[in-house]
């Protein structure tokens, strides 16, 4: 049987319980105990981590140490949002908060996820999409590509907008270049790789590294050449590229042509749009935070969650200013969104008009030409929080920890 930890707020009671169905109980704490998470050494020596789901006790950092560890999460959770938090994080299905210890040992005694080696861990496709009414798709895209490539990260910039491509004209690249359309003709022939993306792709310098750019296409009229099948194949291609593939996205996410078009397989106007949402590992969602924009990002919300499904969508209220939503503009759109679509995760980049300006006026992102920006520390906290966490220090002398984690429960557990 798995050795496990308990933390929940009945850790002591619940860990007799599985106890006696057998279970192998290194540690019970309390699930809002400091030790609990990431900064427990049990960790070292467990297999699995029974956690009471909740803002304070379900973290990036928890996740993150509990992978390096290799400890697997069992989450209980007692309420509908804690049961959203847990499927965010991407954990097994959530067991209720009151299920027994013979249900628990079950979940436990069955074989988890497999789990990738370092060297096979698939790269990320992160599309930005928004509804009509230009949110700052773009924008948010490019500074969140620049952020991803510190570290000297391999970082690609996809456009995929088919209505309106703007990545071109903002980094100051020229748009005759082959592009993304060029990746999507290579990948239908089979004959796109790393090699050839590097060709076609042009490099822009960001801070410690460089992103990628796949430019769009430089008329909208040619859209067809950006198919479901070929964009979805160019994606592919690109997680053997780059770690992180940051694709920019049209708005409209119509599929009513298919009734008035006479060929069933013909081409789609938006279907570079939908191919990118279904491809992505991860969706950042953006609106605009005034009343017109929230609006419009209601009105799409439910049609983009019928796309992507169980997707992760991360939500993003761009250009934050008080004067068109009065007092506590943050939390009117807060509030506004988990009452009319059950968002409760809200990310916050402010208003900072003169340094979007003086970023396009250079033809760089925001990041390289107005440092002193609102916008890039806001970028950078999203990007650490929801796209890519960043690591946490490893503990010291991990052997002399597992010695003192061989106990059956903790001198910190809380009281049933």
């Amino acid at each position: 049987m798995r050795a496990v930890i308990v933390a929940t707020s009945h850790s002591r009671a619940l860990a007799a319980e599985l106890e006696r169905a057998g279970v192998e109980i290194v540690g019970a704490l309390g699930a809002d105990h400091p030790a609990a998470g990431a900064a427990d050494p049990l960790l070292d020596s467990a297999d699995a981590l029974v956690l009471e789901i909740g803002a304070r006790t379900l973290t990036v950092e928890v996740v993150a140490a509990c992978d390096r560890a290799g400890v697997r999460i069992v989450p209980l959770c007692a309420t509908e949002a804690a049961v959203r938090l847990s499927a965010a994080f991407g954990l097994a299905p959530a067991l209720p908060f009151d299920s027994d210890a013979w249900t628990i040992a079950q979940v436990l005694a069955s074989a988890p996820p497999p789990v990738l080696e370092a060297d096979t861990v698939r790269s990320q496709v992160i599309t930005v999409w928004g509804p009509a009414g230009a949110p700052g798709r773009s924008t948010l895209a490019v500074e969140l590509a620049a952020e991803l490539s510190r570290g000297r990260r391999r970082v690609g910039l996809v456009d995929a907008d088919t209505h309106a491509p703007a990545l071109a004209l903002m980094l100051g690249l020229t748009d005759e270049g082959p592009g993304f359309a060029a990746a999507c003709r290579q990948a239908e022939r089979g004959a796109l790789d790393a090699a050839e993306l590097d060709r076609i792709s042009t490099a822009v310098p960001v801070a410690d590294g460089a992103v990628a750019v796949l430019s769009g296409i430089n008329r909208p009229s040619r859209w067809p050449e950006l198919s479901d099948g070929r964009v979805t194949a160019a994606l592919q291609r690109c997680r053997d590229w780059v770690e992180f593939t940051v694709v920019d996205a049209a708005s409209s996410l119509e599929r009513d042509e298919e009734i008035v078009s006479d060929l069933a397989d013909g081409p789609r106007r938006n279907a570079a749009t939908l191919a990118a949402l279904r491809a992505a590992d991860r969706i950042v969602a953006v609106l605009a935070a005034d009343p017109v924009g929230v609006a419009r990002f209601l009105r799409a919300y439910g049609e983009l969650r019928a796309v992507v499904g169980n997707t992760p969508v991360a939500v993003v209220a761009n250009r934050l200013r008080p004067g068109t939503l009065g007092i506590d503009a943050r939390g009117q759109v807060q509030r506004t969104l988990e009452r009319f679509a059950g968002i409760s995760d809200v990310w916050f980049i402010p208003n900072d008009a003169r340094g979007v300006d003086k970023a396009l006026l250079a033809s760089r992102p925001v990041v390289e030409a107005s440092p002193r920006s609102s916008v890039t520390p806001a970028v950078r906290r999203f990007a650490a929080e929801a796209v890519a966490p960043a690591p946490t220090p490893p503990r010291s002398s991990p052997r002399r920890l597992r010695r003192r984690a061989r106990v059956r429960v903790a001198e910190s557990a809380v009281a049933p």
